[in-house]
């Protein structure tokens, strides 16, 4: 019983976390950091949530979670009887387990198969260009810059993009798509898209995916500035927004309008890095909220 309550307060407190993390201002400040506080907070909360269900079907045989479904599974006889409760709250449990376990599969499964059929497509109306040596050129006068990520990942321009911008421009637009590709920001976004699948209806999850969003873009821009002018970034970016940018398939990585006067005003105006103490505390946060919802899975409280 105790397990199972640590374990729905753990849940709670990471919702209510989720829900005030959306707002925090330190985030633009450290976006590989916040990402790494989102991820844990998504992965503690599905943890705890499901494990706190579980945790109270399986009391009656006065184990941990793991070891009560092993028991379960083998058809084990329980110390004490079941009760209506214990059955429900069973049911409900390895239901929501379930069904995070499958939209997670689903979504990489069409992520995947997006991703291939579009480098099937850009195989037939794509070209290479010796101006921008590495990147696929699509002929297509709307302005569009995006990654195909994956192990034969690509950057993409448009033949629009190219005579949108200057060279130091394109050079720092193709600079951020290859940190997209590095980083394989792909997988962050993967499981903040399969939870917006399983609970549609959340705000506090719709925020919370366009907040990683936005993050894994402000991490790209930082990479990129390391090769170039953060100005030339920031005026590639105003281009693409007055310009009314292509927008970016389904499953790969681009520009989103939404986000560009806050990255572009982040390039401006860089803001001072996040306190050492303060990184500390956030990181040694995600380890623990790593660590103690695998370990009330495993040992009974």
């Amino acid at each position: 019983m105790i397990t199972a309550a640590v374990l729905a307060a753990l849940a709670t407190a990471c919702a209510v976390g989720a829900w005030r993390f959306t707002t925090a201002r330190w985030t633009s400040r450290a976006p590989r950091l916040a990402v790494i506080v989102w991820q844990s907070l998504g992965v503690a909360w599905g943890l705890a949530t499901t494990g706190a269900m579980l945790a109270y079907a399986v009391q009656p045989y006065g184990t941990g979670v793991l070891q009560g479904l092993i028991a379960f599974g083998r058809g084990e006889t329980p110390s004490q009887a079941w009760d209506p409760l214990h059955v429900l709250a069973l049911i409900a449990g390895l239901t929501a387990l379930a069904v995070l376990v499958v939209v997670l599969i689903t979504a990489g499964v069409q992520a995947l198969r997006a991703r291939r059929r579009h480098r099937m497509l850009l195989a037939l109306i794509s070209r290479d260009d010796p101006g921008v040596p590495g990147v696929r050129v699509l002929d297509h006068p709307s302005a569009a810059a995006y990654c195909v990520p994956g192990l034969r990942s690509q950057v993409v321009v448009s033949e629009g993009a190219l005579k949108l911008l200057s060279q130091d421009e394109l050079a720092a637009v193709l600079a951020h798509e290859s940190a997209h590709v590095r980083e394989r920001h792909d997988l962050v976004l993967l499981p903040f898209a399969a939870l917006r699948r399983a609970l549609p209806w959340s705000k506090v999850v719709a925020d919370a995916q366009s907040q990683v969003e936005l993050l894994i873009e402000m991490a790209a821009d930082d990479r990129a500035r390391r090769y170039c002018s953060p100005r030339r970034l920031a005026t590639a970016l105003l281009r693409f927004g007055t310009a009314g940018a292509m927008p970016t398939p389904q499953g790969m990585l681009g520009v989103h309008a939404q986000h560009v006067m806050a990255r572009v005003d982040r390039l401006i105006k860089p803001g001072p890095e996040l306190a050492t103490p303060a990184r500390y505390g956030f990181i040694a946060l995600s380890v623990t909220l790593l660590t103690a919802t695998p370990f009330l899975w495993v040992f009974q409280l």
